[in-house]
């Protein structure tokens, strides 16, 4: 029996325009999947995070709310996005994953592919949809997670998916949610061990996905009557928490290049930041010899309680929104930086910038220290998808009149 074939290098990400969403609440449903592919300013759309399995939801305990990151005051108590006010620019979160199972979401995938196959073609000069249908080269990112042999699965159930849709298909293993304990201490992307744990077993995937294609040698395959089919290789990211010190990219970068070839395309940075924790006014507690657990005091003697239901009871979760930004454009800036300075990892790998982008300035930041496409998450859910109309609006606007001086 011959050897599994060596993978080929991971296939670039195009996104175009490089603008797009990060994985988050507001990409959960075929609804929400639907607009985003079909607005024209998005040049990909993420999934919300799913397992194999999906994640046992509890409304009690797993809410998001969005807050004014000056006064430390919620939009709402209620997690209803159409409440929200001007101000509260920053979200907080105690959600895990989707509740939906990764092969929802190739269903889901499976349905807007049919819609864009039905539809006219709608792509324009600049890469942008028109108002006659639907994309068929516009990227669906599937953001996963699980253990590494989970992961490794879903990328053989994407990969299968990618060979009967329309659109490119990529897959971003989500190594950085900070609600789930799962018995580590920390998020996986926080350690080098994992992390290569995680690369042997992507690059294993890819492999094998090639051996089952029976790849020719030169990107096809050859089946039984002659005629070729080009094999199936969907490219992988990484999606990273923040990163605080030069020591955590020096580490993460390390474990790439502990890998080689490696399987990643691009990279995703960041999620949010926690423990995080907004709190709220609490009605005094009736019977002071027993201070509920969930209540805090201040040096006034104003009783607290945290905003958002929590797993722990502690109400703290993931912060992001306008807060995270600096941190964000940090960690891109380091990220593109340290990939830049590893000989075998240079060029190779994008590096896609989420955290704090609600306008076009803040999609130019991210563009300035280096990333090659613009997430947004917090402002999607505030904002709608019309917010991608407003960042590329804005980003149009600012290269047209430079282009008349």
């Amino acid at each position: 029996m011959a050897p599994p074939r060596a993978p080929p290098p991971p296939p670039p990400l195009t996104i175009n325009p490089p603008l797009l969403n990060s994985a988050n609440p507001w990409a959960t449903t075929l609804s929400h999947l639907l607009t985003l592919y079909a607005s024209p300013y998005t040049g990909a759309v993420t999934t919300r995070t799913s397992l194999l399995d999906g994640y046992p939801h509890d409304d009690a305990i797993n809410q998001y709310t969005f807050f004014s990151p000056t006064t430390q005051t919620p939009s709402t108590s209620t997690t209803d996005p159409s409440a929200t006010s001007a101000s509260a620019s920053a979200s907080l979160n105690t959600l895990g994953y989707s509740p939906l199972p990764l092969r929802t979401y190739l269903s889901f995938i499976t349905t807007i592919s049919a819609a864009a196959t039905a539809s006219a073609p709608a792509e324009n000069e600049n890469g942008l949809g028109g108002s006659g249908g639907l994309r068929r080269d516009k990227p669906i990112i599937v953001s996963v997670t699980g253990s590494p042999a989970d992961v490794a699965r879903c990328y053989d159930l994407i990969r299968r998916c990618a060979a009967t849709v329309c659109m490119p298909l990529a897959m971003e293993v989500n190594l950085s949610c900070p609600n789930i304990d799962g018995g580590k201490p920390v998020p996986a992307a926080y350690d080098r061990a994992a992390v290569v744990a995680y690369l042997v077993a992507l690059r294993g995937a890819v492999a094998e996905g090639v051996d089952a294609d029976g790849d020719a040698g030169d990107g096809e395959s050859v089946e039984g009557d002659g005629e070729k089919k080009k094999a199936v290789v969907v490219p992988i990211g990484l999606k990273t928490p923040p990163f605080t010190h030069a020591g955590m990219f020096a580490d993460f970068v390390a474990a790439l290049t502990d890998v080689l070839p490696t399987p990643i395309s691009f990279v995703t940075a960041v999620n949010t930041l926690a423990p995080s924790l907004v709190l709220v006014p609490s009605n005094p507690n009736p019977n002071p010899d027993a201070p509920d657990a969930n209540t805090t005091t201040t040096p006034s003697s104003s009783l607290l309680r945290p905003a958002l239901g929590s797993a722990t009871g502690l109400g703290t979760g993931g912060m992001a929104g306008a807060p995270l930004h600096p941190l964000a454009l940090g960690n891109v800036l380091g990220l593109t930086r340290a990939l830049g300075a590893a000989e075998a990892l240079r060029g190779r790998v994008m590096v896609v910038g989420v955290g704090g982008v609600e306008d076009a300035e803040g999609w130019r930041r991210m563009r300035g220290v280096g990333a090659g496409a613009v997430g947004v998450g917090t402002a999607l859910g505030r904002l709608g998808v019309g917010v991608f109309e407003r960042i590329w609006r804005g980003v149009e606007g600012r290269a047209t009149a430079g282009a008349r001086l």
